[in-house]
């Protein structure tokens, strides 16, 4: 048997949002989820809303107490923009001041390290209404937030992040249709991604001039590998153009301070370039980030055009590469995504060779998987398809770190099984089952897994 043991103080966890856990009990103003759950609900799983969800809100004393006879040490959360200020840009509401005061105090007291996202997708209805991430307004609304947040809470929490996969909001409500505002138009979406990464360089920047002693700020993306079908060249080209759309347009500026001259010539050359105010360029640069969360789930795969994109459709990323399904692969069917453990090592190494070995953390990683009660056995959830997920991403991620990779930790996506945006419940993720109609959290054979690695700092296979 082979000994993965990982670095002494390895950060062992789990990653969620405010709007997939917490519920709307209490006072929440609302947000963009609430708003489209309302207007088209036949768009989300089953017609399951976010009203109620996991019942974080309620139960988080009893989660949390869960967490650490898991094994976490660390555990990431975000805060609800919209319940901490009910219309994104007026008065902060106490109960949520208290509400957020009492889950960092509770994790603290059983030795887990908070670590607070400011912004999961879940923008306040009134703030979308003034254009959202379209809007400077809105940017500066965010920032505001932001400092409030450090006022608040950094006193005892030390890691923060601005935003959680940033290019999401942007391929969902501003490409592809599966997030609101449902806008299907690529230059409105590069503006969105631009305005963004300015409010995350504004966030750091007030992070700064807050100074929390020996806090550290960051942000969290969704790196996807972009590999190409063949070494032909036009292969290696479409992977290029791919990589840079979907990664390096948040990484480069993130860790770099400045956009690829690649990514903005392409831009240029198709007339998507966004619009910028002097002093936003040097803004994003002089406010680079102390640290990065990496969310891991699949690669993406794709080749060179095979035809030419209809010329009265959509310019959209597509329109420069096509996607590749490689002969072989092996696939989540219920969530339609390729599982490849190697990714999380290419990501790793590519960290460390071109971005300054960065300090990092896998800051998701999971499957999810439908019907789980199929595999209901004396009571528990027997989820070795999550053990064996899991146990392969941290074998290549051990190798990155033997390798001299500067990663600090893993969180898994996710403590208890969670609210999932328009898919709603119809892939579990947790290690720990939640029954909706009871809301009993019941520990699954991952859990119990997961707490083996944590206490033993590794493990064996």
């Amino acid at each position: 048997m082979a000994r993965y043991e990982f670095p002494k103080g390895f950060w062992w966890g789990s990653a969620t949002s405010a709007t997939q856990i917490e519920g709307a009990t209490g006072k929440k103003g609302k947000n963009i989820w609430d708003y489209w759950y309302e207007k088209e609900p036949y768009r989300f799983f089953d017609g399951v809303g976010p009203q109620v969800t996991s019942d974080f809100y309620n139960r988080y004393k009893e989660d949390i107490k869960l967490m650490k006879e898991i094994g976490h040490n660390t555990f990431r959360f975000s805060i609800s923009w919209s319940r901490l200020i009910l219309d994104g840009d007026g008065k902060v509401d106490q109960d949520a001041v208290r509400f957020y005061n009492n889950v960092i105090d509770e994790l603290l007291s059983r030795g887990i390290e908070p670590f607070v996202n400011l912004y999961h997708f879940d923008m306040p209805l009134q703030m979308q209404k003034k254009g959202g991430w379209e809007s400077r307004e809105v940017v500066d609304a965010y920032v505001r937030y932001a400092k409030i947040c450090f006022e608040l809470f950094g006193d005892r929490v030390k890691r923060w992040i601005t935003h959680n996969e940033p290019i999401v909001p942007v391929e969902g409500g501003y490409l592809y249709d599966f997030h609101y505002p449902n806008v299907v138009d690529f230059k409105r979406a590069i503006q969105v991604a631009f305005n963004t990464m300015l409010s995350h360089a504004k966030a750091v920047e007030a992070f700064r001039n807050a100074g929390i002693k020996n806090g550290k700020i960051g942000i969290i993306l969704n790196l996807t590998p972009s590999y190409p079908r063949s070494d032909n060249p036009a292969d290696l080209k479409a992977a290029e153009i791919a990589d840079l759309f979907f990664n390096k347009s948040f990484l480069d500026p993130a860790v770099k301070g400045e956009y690829p001259k690649k990514l903005v010539d392409l831009l240029r050359e198709h007339n998507l370039l966004p619009q910028a105010k002097d002093g936003d360029l040097e803004l994003i640069k002089k406010n680079k980030i102390d640290f990065l969360g990496v969310n891991y789930y699949q690669p993406r795969r794709v080749k060179a055009k095979s035809c030419m994109p209809h010329p009265d459709a959509p310019i959209m990323p597509e329109h420069f590469f096509d996607y590749y399904e490689m002969p072989g692969r092996k696939m989540n069917p219920y969530r339609g995504w390729e599982i490849y453990e190697k990714g999380i090592y290419d990501i790793m190494v590519n960290l460390k060779q071109n971005y300054g070995n960065i300090e990092c953390y896998v800051s998701e990683n999971g499957m999810g998987v439908q019907d789980e009660e199929r595999f209901l056995k004396d009571g528990m959830i027997q989820d070795d398809y999550r053990i064996d997920f899991i146990k392969e991403h941290l074998k290549w991620l051990h190798k990155a770190i033997q390798e001299g990779c500067n990663v600090k930790g893993y969180h898994v996506w996710t403590f208890m099984d969670n609210w999932s945006w328009i898919n709603a419940y119809k892939n579990r993720y947790g290690l720990v089952a939640v029954d909706l109609k009871t809301q009993k959290r019941t520990l699954k054979k991952s859990a119990y897994w997961m707490k083996s690695v944590a206490e033993q700092n590794g493990f064996e296979d």
